[in-house]
């Protein structure tokens, strides 16, 4: 026997439920349209599977596509990195040429000559971010010089007395440290 205090539903009392704008809907109709729900939810799901599948798609394409091509700018980055240096220095290489080329030419024509390239040489240099580490009078400091060998000197100890080959730094990094001869310390025995 029901219960008077719950509510009665249309299916517990035997009554056929009835379906939102089929009010005229025959049993037969009632018991085919969930079916005819699913399968509409069902084709609904597919087509924004497919959807979806096709986003996911393309969107790895295009994924695989800026990876390919940001592999092919990077190794063009560094097969051309030089190209503006190298065109800054043809000109050196010209006066180079034109210097070696003069026949008659006397020591003072080719000391102005290699001068003059000299200074067209350290522009290129500057303008490639190459600094020069000439560290004459400067305390030793190992990570921009190396030491070839200690001298008495009169001067500080560990101040570079000698530079035998000038050192280089591109932008902040050492490329090549300045070799050179270093004070030795003065002997404390008397």
């Amino acid at each position: 026997m029901p219960d008077p205090d719950q509510p009665s539903s249309p299916a517990s009392s035997g009554e056929a439920a009835s379906i939102p704008g089929d009010a005229a809907a025959s049993p037969d109709e009632i018991g085919d349209a969930p079916a005819r729900n699913a399968e509409e939810l069902l084709r609904q799901a597919e087509l924004k599977a497919r959807e979806h599948q096709d986003a996911w798609l393309r969107a790895k394409a295009d994924a695989d596509n800026i990876r390919k091509r940001t592999a092919i700018e990077l190794a063009n980055a560094y097969k051309y990195a030089i190209e503006s240096v190298a065109v800054e220095l043809l000109p050196v290489k010209d006066g180079l040429e034109a210097t070696l080329a003069a026949d008659s030419a006397s020591l003072e024509s080719l000391r102005s000559g290699v001068e003059l390239t000299l200074k067209q040489l350290n522009t290129v240099f500057g303008k490639a971010g190459l600094k020069e580490i000439n560290p004459v009078g400067e305390k030793f400091d190992p990570h921009q010089h190396q030491a070839i060998s200690m001298l008495p000197s009169e001067k500080e100890p560990n101040a570079v007395i000698n530079v035998l080959q000038k050192g280089y730094c591109l932008h902040d990094r050492v490329i090549r440290p300045a070799l050179v001869t270093v004070a030795k310390p003065k002997d404390t025995q008397a």
